[in-house]
């Protein structure tokens, strides 16, 4: 299984990590440091045949390169002004570690204490990008630009929200769900247009009960429609909501 080098930025550039079912954060230099283990929200797609059952444990070191995004030099704790240049320099610190992942990040624009950013590459497609933006981006952004106030992602325009675009991506599960005998359909679609779309799916059969099953058919819809604030509810079910 891959682990993310930009799970750094997430975890606060810890000197260890180790990431499998969970992960922990150690740095025995520090004595008072806690060590710490949480739950990572670990996901196997059901639907994709390049993932396997195997759950490794991956260990990553950063030396000079988290220590330079930690802020533990005395020049970083200087506030920095509110600029298109300053905004650049952030980010190019953290840009390695979205390289390494096959992304990239750039300025959209910035609208008074508003930072619009756009996602390129393997993360603008990432189910993981709303983390990306703001438990990476936006945290540190905000912790060297104190007049950030919110950073948000520049998101393409994708295919109208519209029954036959939603077809096509349960297309691609059913034969899946089939195999268990289990069926999926749309119940209806509502506010179209507004702030916060919502697709209903109705989905019967044993898959029926499971997150991961659900989980993934949303990531499939929110990606294939690249759409902000579209919502995948289920009939039947208010607990599983994407």
């Amino acid at each position: 299984m891959k682990i993310s080098a930009f799970a750094t930025i997430l975890v606060g550039f810890s000197s260890s990590l180790s990431i499998g079912n969970g992960f922990m954060i150690q740095q025995p230099s520090s004595p008072s440091f806690k060590t710490t283990t949480t739950s990572l929200y670990d996901i196997v797609s059901p639907f994709d045949d390049a993932n396997t059952a195997n759950k490794e444990s991956v260990a990553t070191t950063f030396a000079e390169g988290g220590a330079a995004v930690s802020g533990s030099d005395d020049d970083d704790d200087q506030p920095l002004d509110l600029t298109w240049e300053n905004v650049d320099m952030v980010l190019e610190e953290m840009r390695p570690y979205l390289i390494q992942d096959g992304g990239n990040v750039a300025i959209d624009e910035i609208d008074g204490p508003v930072v619009r950013l756009q996602l390129q590459g393997a993360c603008g497609t990432c189910p993981s990008s709303t983390q990306t933006m703001k438990m990476g981006l936006e945290r540190r952004l905000r912790e060297k630009i104190p007049e950030i106030q919110e950073v948000v992602q520049a998101m393409p325009e994708g295919p109208p929200l519209e029954d036959e675009q939603i077809e096509i991506v349960l297309d691609g599960v059913r034969p899946f769900l089939q195999v268990a005998g289990g069926s999926i359909d749309i119940d209806r679609v509502e506010g179209v247009g507004g702030l916060q779309p919502t697709i209903w799916l109705a989905m019967e059969g044993a898959s029926a009960s499971l997150h991961s099953v659900k989980l993934e058919i949303a990531q499939r819809l929110q990606r294939h429609f690249m759409m902000s604030g579209l919502r995948i509810a289920w009939v039947g079910d208010d607990e599983d909501d994407f």
